[in-house]
């Protein structure tokens, strides 16, 4: 049964609200994570709680429980020198492109407009306003081991298993 620290394997459709297919994983590709700990969205957990292998889901979630709604704050246009030293062809309208923040954090930005000065990028996690819908079922669920629990705190943490950190090690900062 699916509870806290459990290790869930499952398969899953992702839809949008039209029923179109937006992802899945399957059988040969099944989705694997420790209940509880932050590897993924925390009402989609939710609504898995109580269920065993063998079992099926089919729910919805709407924006604000999934991805969040659009952040027009996340929708930023920045000089066209930031991005001098893409390759050329990667600076196009419709391009993810992996950039950093001025504290060092990785981000995915969606270019949606250039001009000769300026690019906008959007920020934004690529579902957000979307509601989802979810339907799968439950292939596995067991109790994590303290080594995959342990592994898991050691990569959000860097390493140091003292601080608890989720963003990096909070010792020597």
């Amino acid at each position: 049964m699916i509870t806290k620290n459990q290790w869930v394997s499952l398969t899953y459709e992702l839809l949008d609200v039209n029923d179109k297919l937006i992802e899945e994983a399957d059988n040969k590709n099944p989705l694997e994570f420790i209940c509880g700990q932050g590897q993924t969205l925390e009402y989609f957990e939710l609504n898995l709680l109580g269920l065993g292998a063998g079992d099926s889901f089919d729910f919805k979630l709407p924006a604000a429980q999934a991805y969040g709604e659009v952040q027009e704050e996340m929708i930023v246009t920045l000089p066209r020198e930031t991005f001098r030293e893409l390759d050329p062809g990667e600076l196009a309208v419709g391009n993810v492109i992996p950039m950093q923040d001025s504290l060092g954090r990785h981000l995915q930005g969606l270019v949606r407009e250039i001009d000769d000065e300026q690019v906008k990028v959007d920020f934004n996690h690529r579902l957000a306003g979307s509601d989802l819908h979810f339907k799968g079922k439950v292939l596995n669920t067991r109790g994590a081991t303290d080594e995959e629990l342990e592994q898991l705190h050691s990569s959000k943490c860097g390493g140091c298993h003292s601080c608890g950190s989720d963003s990096g090690c909070c010792h020597g900062e």
